[in-house]
């Protein structure tokens, strides 16, 4: 058998079919992952709400846990994927999430599913994703040349968003035929098919090692500082993290607001939560001409600000027709949050050094993505004293904190972030 080679991308006509080649593989990896990841999304918690009738704080830990991962291992994870064989580190991962769901059940046929459980789960699964991810961000610049690189993060956002947008709903579907625990077979069966696909691909080529005596922690703060230190990815970082906040508090907080405060059906609660994969696909699909025709700055400022606007149709909503107006709220924040995920990561791709960006993505991940977690407990804690309609009111008005972030920094000067 021919060793795999080193992909790098080229300008050749065969070097561009290997490097189509290469990416379709990525890309239908991480399409089929996100497909049971979305499944899991709402079946995790529905086993906790329907088979184990916890509580909207016990519901908020489980999202806790799955994004504590970030703060965890969030800043290591850029050296993890800098020191260790890429395409080999994302298949262990998805085999570690595999097994992890797995237990789930397993665990139930043998009636000994406990939350403590579903909580250890959701932090192996977010352990495994921290590295999976920042190796994911890292890994496309190798296959596609930077010319590529919007379309073809527009392309991966809008595939995600279609699984957000089909996943979930199928999600709702199999809790209601076959049990919570049932269906979240799916999903193990998922990160087995990505890691098969990602075995077949070739190796990227090695990242540029550390000097020999710079410790973990020189390398660590390398990467903060270049992103500290630069105007437009620091207030970008900021965006995001405020961003972050809110979808982890949507995210613990939505599923039991519509199953206990609207009394909306299992399987319908599926199709509500995946409107925000319809406002992704359609944010998705607009952002490569958005940004040529507005820049990506002027895109980024006239986005964030409609995203917190529109979000607060959610909290109006009411059971039957009522309905609408969470739909209609939950696709324009899920567009919003997709506009600024595409362009403020094409443009870290875009202006960072290929030996620094495995540690930038870490940076600006722990630090984004270490928010959810807070999201989640807030929400949890505001509804448990203050309703579950009260406390998505709170979580709406604190989502206009993202546009102030971007409206008053120097991107409001900016015609595009580059």
């Amino acid at each position: 058998m021919t060793a795999p080679q080193d992909v790098r991308p080229g300008s050749s006509a065969g070097d561009r079919r290997n490097s189509a080649s290469a990416f379709w593989r990525y890309w239908t990896a991480s399409t089929i992952s996100s497909v049971g990841d979305a499944i899991t999304t709402v079946a995790l918690p529905l086993v906790a709400v329907t088979v184990l009738h916890a509580s909207s704080l016990q519901v908020s830990f489980l999202t806790a846990a799955q994004y504590a991962a970030w703060i965890v291992i969030g800043l290591p994870a850029g050296v993890i994927v800098q020191r260790l064989p890429l395409r080999g580190t994302q298949v262990a991962m998805d085999l570690v999430r595999a097994v992890a769901v797995l237990s789930v059940p397993v665990a139930a046929a043998f009636d000994v599913l406990h939350l403590a459980q579903l909580v250890l789960v959701a932090l192996v699964i977010g352990l495994a994703t921290v590295v999976f991810d920042v190796g994911n961000s890292t890994f496309l610049p190798s296959i596609v040349s930077k010319d590529e690189l919007t379309a073809r993060n527009s392309l991966t956002s809008a595939s995600v968003s279609a699984t957000q947008l089909g996943g979930p709903s199928l999600g709702g579907v199999l809790v209601q035929l076959f049990g919570g625990a049932a269906s979240l077979l799916f999903d193990a069966v998922s990160y087995l098919t990505s890691a098969v696909l990602l075995r077949s691909l070739p190796r990227p080529a090695p990242a540029k090692q550390p000097e020999r005596g710079e410790s973990t922690l020189d390398l660590i703060k390398e990467g903060w500082r270049y992103v500290a230190r630069h105007p437009a990815i620091r207030p970008c970082v900021a965006a995001a993290t405020l961003v972050n906040f809110t979808c982890g508090a949507f995210m613990a907080l939505l599923p039991v607001f519509l199953v206990r405060t609207l009394d909306a059906p299992v399987a319908l609660v599926g199709v509500l939560i995946a409107t925000e994969g319809l406002g992704s696909l359609i944010g998705a699909a607009l952002t490569p001409r958005l940004a040529e025709r507005l820049g990506s700055a002027r895109t980024l400022l006239v986005t964030t600000l409609f995203g917190a606007s529109v979000a607060l149709l959610m909290p109006l909503s009411t059971s039957g027709w009522g309905l609408l107006l969470f739909a209609l709220g939950n696709i324009g924040f899920g567009a919003s949050v997709v506009v600024l995920s595409i362009l403020t990561r094409t443009h870290r791709q875009t202006v960072t050094p290929p030996d620094l960006l495995p540690r930038v993505m870490a940076t600006v991940r722990f630090v984004s993505w270490g928010a959810v977690p807070f999201g989640a407990l807030t929400a949890g804690a505001v509804a448990t004293a203050a309703g579950n309609r009260g406390s998505l009111w709170l979580i709406c008005a604190l989502a206009f904190l993202a546009p102030v972030a971007v409206w008053t920094s120097p991107i409001r000067r900016m015609r595009d972030l580059t």
